[in-house]
């Protein structure tokens, strides 16, 4: 599942922009979002999700469960 970020706890502070492997957050009306089709939740290049990590504000990168969960190519 890839992860989302609830816009309505956004600060817009950007932290988690540079460090996303895939460039799958960028900035939208002044809140960021990740594109669920770029997210991998990180798999293969860290141990836990850096949007998560980096995130100063407690659960707004969440994992959206209204997609699958992302599958590495084998």
């Amino acid at each position: 599942m890839p992860f989302k970020i609830i816009a309505s706890q956004c600060t817009s502070c950007s932290a988690c922009e540079p460090l996303c492997p895939n460039d799958a957050i960028s900035e939208k009306r002044g809140s960021f979002v990740i594109e669920a089709a770029k997210c991998t939740e990180c798999v293969g290049h860290f141990d836990e999700p850096q949007c998560v990590a980096a995130c100063p504000v407690d659960n707004t990168c969440v994992v959206d469960t209204s997609l699958p969960r992302y599958q590495a190519p084998a």
